[in-house]
């Protein structure tokens, strides 16, 4: 899908939602570039999508014919509701999703899942926990399953300081950038192997991303 066809999606899954939500989300897809991440998504997934927000990513998915069964974790109440009140999935559908509230990693579902997403979380993580949120991630992946990974630049000096600046308006928070190279080392650690290393500009936003499979 294209980012305009995401878009006009983020729109429709929002619909019922207040003005300002519904339009923030269908802006959402023009500056990450989720089109390049739901293409590693296997059809029919049992999705945990850790950081979910409003749960945007989860419903990409399931439109895309990716989600068997989704479940979000935040630690936002707020965004959580608007997740579970106007995020749009049409009645009588097979897809299972569902969202809780997860104030740190012990509260996560436990199981294993055939994908975990980190979709722009690590960076609101402080930097004493960030190693231990991406182990204990791989360890809510499946033999075999992926954990999809995408965080923002942290260079070149002028697109972090984009990023920094959107996060200070936008979440009043200064973010802690982990370098790719950390992430992929403590998901090695963790008996992942990369599949994908990729990295996208939108405008003046910088983004990378990891595909690693559970060996």
């Amino acid at each position: 899908m294209t980012r305009d066809e995401l878009a006009h999606t983020a729109r429709g899954l929002f619909a019922g939602a207040p003005t300002v939500t519904r339009t923030l989300q269908s802006l959402r897809p023009y500056i990450c570039p989720f089109e390049e991440l739901i293409g590693h998504v296997p059809a029919g997934s049992r999705v945990l999508d850790i950081g979910c927000g409003a749960g945007l990513f989860l419903g990409l998915l399931w439109q895309a014919g990716r989600l068997r069964e989704g479940v979000g974790c935040d630690v936002s109440e707020r965004s959580l509701q608007i997740a579970k009140t106007s995020l749009v999935v049409p009645e009588g559908e097979p897809t299972s999703l569902r969202f809780e509230q997860c104030r740190d990693v012990n509260s996560w579902p436990r199981g294993t899942f055939d994908v975990v997403s980190m979709v722009d979380v690590i960076h609101h993580v402080s930097v004493q926990e960030q190693e231990r949120f991406i182990r204990q991630a791989a360890t809510r992946v499946r033999p075999g399953g992926l954990l999809l990974y995408k965080d923002m630049v942290s260079e070149p000096a002028w697109r972090a300081w984009a990023n920094r600046v959107h996060d200070l308006v936008m979440a009043r928070q200064w973010i802690n950038y982990m370098r790719l190279d950390a992430v992929e080392r403590v998901a090695r650690d963790a008996g992942m192997v990369t599949v994908v290393r990729g990295r996208a500009n939108r405008y003046w936003y910088g983004h990378e991303y990891l595909v690693l499979r559970k060996a």
